[in-house]
């Protein structure tokens, strides 16, 4: 039976330092440190794939923009790698050529190309794309960190699948979500607080309850935003 195994690490990229960025994320940042790297191969759950998967097949590292216009969603920037492996006789071998989907709403609590009851963006394909994992097994998107909307806490959709265009192959779905604590300083300013105080935190979101603590990403402060890295292991035996 197949399985999934992982782990949240962190990134630091070159040329980051706290006295980066706008004044505000200097002062939100200040004094805070990296954290050590966790081991690897932490059972991680999947979680249900939503109502808004749309299979766009929109190869892209870049998902900001919406190719339809060319416009680009304001938010803080977040470099994510979605680092897989392969686990076999208790190793994590990196896992070349899986594809990674991520999908994820904007600022406003928007996602693109649905018709839903408060918005209609059929057409449109602002943060969404996929990655094919390299040799590393890595998979890496810039996009910007997530707003909100009724219902849910802040979070990510991925989508992990060997063989996209069969029957046979792997598929794994879940999300990816935050700390409340760092979600509050972000969404206090533009663009995220013009929408307004959000409704549903982590341990108040059913979904998140169900594995949420194991899916939280763990960041560290890029140039002008944030970096994370998400190790996944697939047990494919």
């Amino acid at each position: 039976m197949l399985g999934l195994i992982g782990t949240a690490a962190i990134t630091i990229l070159s040329g980051c330092g706290p006295n980066s960025g706008p004044r505000w994320w200097r002062r939100l940042w200040s004094g805070k440190t990296a954290a050590a790297s966790i081991p690897p191969c932490i059972v991680r759950p999947e979680q249900t794939e939503g109502p808004y998967f749309v299979d766009e097949k929109l190869n892209r590292a870049d998902i900001r923009s919406d190719p339809s216009d060319g416009s680009v969603k304001e938010g803080l920037p977040l470099r994510l790698t979605i680092r897989v492996h392969e686990i076999t006789n208790n190793a994590c071998t990196p896992l070349a050529g899986a594809r990674v989907d991520l999908w994820h709403c904007d600022a406003a609590g928007v996602y693109s190309d649905v018709r839903d009851r408060s918005f209609d963006t059929r057409g449109k394909k602002f943060l969404r794309g996929y990655q094919t994992t390299d040799t590393a097994g890595k998979a890496v998107f810039l996009t910007i960190y997530p707003g909100w909307y009724q219902g849910r806490t802040v979070h990510i959709h991925f989508k992990i699948r060997t063989a996209p265009e069969s029957r046979r192959g792997y598929e794994f779905t879940s999300q990816i979500y935050f700390d409340d604590a760092q979600t509050d300083q972000i969404h206090a300013h533009p663009p995220y607080n013009t929408k307004g105080q959000r409704t549903v935190k982590n341990q108040q979101d059913g979904i998140f309850n169900d594995g949420g603590p194991e899916l939280i990403l763990q960041m560290t402060q890029e140039a002008d935003g944030y970096a994370g890295t998400f190790d996944i292991g697939l047990e494919m035996t």
